[in-house]
């Protein structure tokens, strides 16, 4: 019999309103600790187009390749933001663009995993597996990387899933936790007392209740929320509740940062964020685009905000399963690529230059004719970041995470030491 937590009315509507619950997967013995170190995934789905993320301006073939979705150099109005000479951030990402200077951005340019069609299934349940085959196993990369690690947790889960669900890439043996905005009315208090003492002598619900309840206990702390999971400031007994149940990308950031920011939280976040299968419209500083880049730069500048002092121990790597096409199509977007760009930002990250072995945008150098050539596997980038920041060793790495005799070698000196 599972023993439960004292628990007041608070926790339980926050436990079954669904503010925060935990997965119920089976325990793993770790190998090593994680400390204090932070690493958030975002993953943008539906293909981010990297040449109009970070422009390599410089190219010379990159303005007459573009054509309308060229974005003008630095010095021009509207103009990318220059890095070193070469490439530029995109306008919309003019809020991050400081981290650069400041040594706490890097972009790594013309990477892919080792997908080389055109199917966002495919190509998302590749990034995510960490194998060379979609489909091929049912864990993800991140979750076999959270199996290595560990050590006395006191019972935290170090996994942490924002959203409705849990992604591949956290998908596996390793226990996580999961949180997101709920959709659900606050249930009555006497209701729920007698689901507790219903389900009290019941091992498998009531393990499964305590788990959420813990889970709820850890967000509410963290986040402060009311029952809905809507931030708030400080609730007065029997004042109105708001219903805000879907969080815009600045209270999603800083609900997450928060989240790891806490002493008991979690150390190891995945997020989506949607709208980059730009087809139509995609626009340069303004449009489809421009909006998403928007948004991915809010979540990156609440998560520094909300993280505080744990950001000097953090890395965020922002990726996508595909780049898009190197020329527009007829309709102002741009179609299913291959090689695009990656975003390392955090206090952890040795920053402030772009890794890149450019390929060059001449017609004979894109990829099939069409695509920016990839030159860097994503994977190497991936161990780089899981050896030197969360002290994966190699053959873990090798065998567990990225298993498959063909994985490249892990990135050298993406961390500060």
């Amino acid at each position: 019999m599972t023993a439960f937590l004292p628990l007041n009315r608070r926790g339980l509507l926050a436990g079954l309103g669904g503010a925060a619950a935990l997965s119920l997967l089976p325990q793993v013995s770790f190998a090593r600790t994680v400390g204090e170190q932070r690493f958030i995934l975002i993953v943008l789905r539906g293909g981010m187009d990297g040449l109009a993320a970070v422009a390599p301006y410089a190219d010379r073939d990159y303005a007459a390749l573009r054509g309308r979705l060229a974005l003008p150099g630095p010095n021009a109005q509207g103009g990318v933001l220059d890095l070193d000479g070469f490439f530029g951030l995109n306008p919309a990402l003019a809020d991050i663009h400081p981290w650069y200077k400041e040594g706490q951005l890097l972009v790594a340019h013309a990477v892919a995993t080792p997908y080389r069609d055109r199917s966002h299934f495919d190509a998302q349940d590749l990034l995510e597996n960490g194998t060379v085959t979609p489909h091929g196993v049912a864990s993800g990369w991140l979750n076999r990387a959270l199996a290595q690690l560990g050590g006395d947790t006191g019972g935290r889960r170090l996994g942490l899933a924002v959203g409705q669900g849990v992604p591949l890439v956290l998908r596996g043996a390793a226990p996580i936790a999961s949180w997101s905005p709920s959709p659900l009315k606050e249930a009555d208090g006497d209701f729920l007392d007698r689901v507790v003492a219903l389900y009290a002598n019941d091992p498998l619900l009531a393990n499964a209740l305590k788990a959420g309840l813990d889970s709820a206990s850890m967000a509410d702390h963290a986040l402060n929320t009311d029952a809905d999971g809507a931030m708030d400031g400080a609730m007065m007994d029997g004042a109105p509740r708001p219903k805000a149940v879907r969080l815009d990308p600045a209270q999603l950031g800083t609900a997450t940062g928060r989240l790891l920011a806490d002493t008991n939280g979690p150390r190891i976040a995945v997020m989506d964020l949607q709208g980059w299968d730009t087809h139509a419209q995609q626009g340069t500083t303004a449009g489809r685009l421009a909006g998403a880049l928007g948004n991915l730069s809010k979540v990156l500048v609440a998560l520094r905000a909300s993280l505080g002092p744990a950001w000097r121990q953090t890395v965020v790597a922002v990726v996508t399963e595909f780049g898009r096409t190197a020329r527009p199509n007829g309709t102002g977007g741009t179609d299913h690529g291959t090689a695009t760009a990656a975003l390392l930002a955090g206090g952890a990250v040795q920053g402030g230059r772009v890794l890149a072995d450019w390929p060059g945008l001449a017609n004979d150098r894109l990829y099939q004719g069409r695509d920016l050539a990839p030159t860097q596997d994503l994977r190497a980038v991936m161990k780089g970041i899981l050896r030197d920041h969360l002290g994966l060793d190699t053959g873990a790495l090798d065998k567990a995470v990225f298993p498959g005799g063909d994985t490249p070698a892990a990135t050298r000196d993406l961390i500060r030491t």
